[in-house]
């Protein structure tokens, strides 16, 4: 009896260390748990899908500038390489919001990545996400910036290129009141202030063009048009001077193409290249203007015979109020804006403009446009006769 007592008594005593050995492991492992979330937090959940859904470049940082998370606009802009944030103007900001707790909103100027020469203009916002970490916003306003580069440089163009004609207006009037008793001097004053107003008229009315085709609604009045329509009308707008100056405009054969589009914009494009073409020829020569169109391309050519573009200002002579030759255009009336205009033509066509030239030898302008498929071309305007 007494030895049988004391195996139950052993037995129990076995039993309550063995219970408060497993309680103290719990115990232990709760505590462990607890301070490795102390140590290493968890990421808020759903961060991943927040930072596909916004249209911000995001960033989520641990308490060593480590990223912990990171979207793709933010790989596509640079701003992170090999995990770490590339810039030291942002790590700056994530300290001051460590700092500080308030978020932060700035304006920067940085590098495109980390061995780009590119800038970038951004607006960046940091906050602290949960306890330990930090999240950075970027957008990019590049464009924004460029943009409004673009509207000062073409206000400031805008007034140079009016100052010399209304400066030339003025003085001339005054220069036919004080020669009011000379026929000959006011008959030449007279011809030189109406060659001035139609320069000041044509630059105004370029303007007006420009402006135009910059607005979101300028083709409005788009339907199928013929092409070869185009450019016999283009050309009848320049044969006068051209046969004036001696020079031959010579049309390809017809192409049947048509496209969906404003008829008079395109019109206007077409003739702005053969106006530069004329003026930029030599007496004798030849401007070859042909349509071609194949995959659903139709393609406008423009060659001629003239001085040529030096290849370092080929890609510049889309600009407003760019001139390779300052002293010619001048004298040929030139406003620096036809070929801009073109450009902004075609492309509210949904096509391009490309440039081929050599000095001394002439240009070649193409403009490409989509090609409107016969089907839907003859919905509207019949088959071709």
């Amino acid at each position: 009896m007494d030895s049988t007592w004391l195996v139950l008594l052993a037995l129990a005593l076995g039993l309550a260390v063995g219970a408060g050995f497993v309680t103290m492991l719990h115990l232990a492992e709760r505590r462990g748990a607890s301070a490795a979330g102390v140590v290493s937090p968890r990421i808020p959940d759903g961060i991943d899908q927040v930072l596909e859904a916004l249209e911000s470049a995001g960033v989520v940082l641990d308490p060593s500038h480590n990223v912990m998370k990171v979207s793709p606009g933010a790989l596509a802009m640079g701003l992170v390489w090999n995990g770490a944030l590339v810039h030291p103007e942002l790590l700056e900001l994530v300290d001051e919001v460590r700092r500080g707790g308030e978020p932060i909103s700035r304006e920067l100027v940085l590098k495109r990545g980390p061995f780009g020469d590119a800038s970038m203009y951004l607006s960046v916002r940091v906050a602290r996400l949960g306890t330990r970490f930090v999240l950075l916003l970027a957008d990019d306003r590049t464009e924004s910036h460029r943009l409004d580069d673009v509207r000062r440089d073409f206000v400031a163009n805008v007034s140079h290129e009016l100052k010399t004609p209304i400066a030339s207006v003025g003085l001339l009037a005054e220069a036919l009141d004080a020669a009011a008793d000379e026929p000959e001097q006011v008959r030449r004053f007279a011809n030189r202030l109406t060659s001035e107003s139609a320069r000041l008229a044509r630059l105004t009315q370029e303007i007006i063009e420009l402006s135009r085709l910059q607005a979101q609604d300028a083709v409005a009045e788009a339907r199928p048009v013929d092409i070869d329509a185009i450019v016999v009308a283009a050309i009848d707008q320049n044969r006068v001077i051209a046969e004036g100056n001696g020079i031959e405009i010579a049309l390809g054969k017809k192409s049947g193409a048509r496209v969906y589009g404003d008829e008079s914009l395109l019109v206007m494009a077409v003739n702005n290249l053969v106006a530069n073409a004329v003026n930029y020829s030599p007496p004798g020569s030849r401007v070859g203007v042909g349509v071609k169109h194949a995959d659903g391309v139709v393609e406008i050519v423009v060659t001629d015979q003239g001085v040529g573009i030096p290849e370092e200002d080929q890609d510049r002579v889309f600009e407003r109020f760019f001139r390779v030759d300052q002293a010619r255009a001048r004298n040929t009336g030139g406003t620096g804006l036809g070929l801009s205009i073109v450009k902004h033509a075609v492309q509210n066509h949904g096509g391009d403009i490309r440039v081929w030239s050599q000095p001394g030898l002439g240009s070649s302008f193409t403009i490409r446009l989509p090609e409107l498929k016969a089907d839907q071309a003859s919905e509207t305007l019949g088959d071709p006769a």
